[in-house]
């Protein structure tokens, strides 16, 4: 018998059973024909750093980390990338040798990526973007878009001062926007973000009037259940080209699998199709 350790990885979360990260990673695991495994973890938050630090011992090698423990895996790991540190959050975990936790976070990278396979033509410094929402999803779509050149960035959002935070933080390139202005804001960006859960199952309607979008302008919406969210709708009406968030997750979860099992996967129509499941 082989004496060659498995490596395991999974997500971590609580709630986790509704998460598509396990048809992601273990569709890419038969595909790549790995020796491994994908497993999700509901892990209450009195036990997250005992379940960190038992992990590497018992053969993982990383994790992907969801609500709500973005936030506090960066003070139990031993190192935190400049990137996290950027957004505020990390979603994605490496476990070194030594047993050391690295937090890094990818939310940016998958967003960014996804935008330009999506949209290869887009040029991010042809005019403003407006964001919708200001929490974690927002600071990793702000980032990536200011270091992609994006000339100015709106932030709306409905608790104003979160909003007036990212000023705070990120410069003078973002702009605040009052949540009942927002609508005044879409017709001259070229790239509109809803980075909030309204639109979901399950939550509350957008309400922000999108009575300016047109053609030309690229509708981006994190939200990916259900696909065609009513924002989505409205833009494909008005001859907007649009983004689900779908891609977003699956191009986040590139950067841990080819830390994690050591080969570069491919987001195709495949993988989709797995996530769909």
């Amino acid at each position: 018998m082989s004496d060659a350790k498995i490596p395991l990885s999974g997500v971590i979360g609580c709630p986790i059973a509704h998460s598509k990260s396990p048809l992601i990673h273990n569709h890419w695991l038969q595909k790549y024909g790995i020796k491994g495994h994908y497993v999700p973890m509901h892990v209450e938050l009195d036990d997250l750093e005992a379940t960190l630090r038992q992990m590497p011992k018992m053969g993982f090698v990383g994790a992907n980390v969801t609500l709500p423990h973005k936030e506090a895996v960066m003070k139990i790991a031993d190192r935190v990338t400049d990137r996290a540190k950027l957004i505020g959050a990390a979603n994605t975990l490496i476990f070194r040798e030594d047993g050391s936790i690295v937090a890094d976070n990818t939310d940016g990278y998958g967003f960014i990526f996804n935008l330009h396979q999506q949209v290869p033509d887009w040029d991010p410094k042809a005019a403003p973007s407006t964001v919708i929402g200001a929490g974690g999803a927002s600071r990793a779509v702000v980032a990536s878009l200011l270091e992609a050149g994006v000339p100015e960035i709106r932030i709306t959002n409905r608790t104003k001062a979160r909003a007036e935070k990212f000023r705070q933080e990120f410069g003078k390139r973002i702009t605040v926007v009052d949540w009942v202005e927002a609508g005044l804001y879409i017709d001259d960006a070229g790239l509109i973000v809803n980075t909030t859960s309204l639109g979901m199952d399950g939550q509350k309607r957008l309400r922000v009037p999108m009575d300016g979008l047109h053609a030309g302008v690229i509708v981006y919406d994190l939200v990916y259940t259900p696909l065609k969210t009513e924002l989505i709708k409205k833009a494909e009406s008005a001859g907007c080209t649009v983004i689900d968030g779908l891609g977003m997750l699956l191009h986040q979860a590139v950067p841990g699998f080819e830390r994690w099992f050591g080969h570069t996967p491919e987001v195709d129509e495949a993988t989709r199709q797995a996530s769909l499941v």
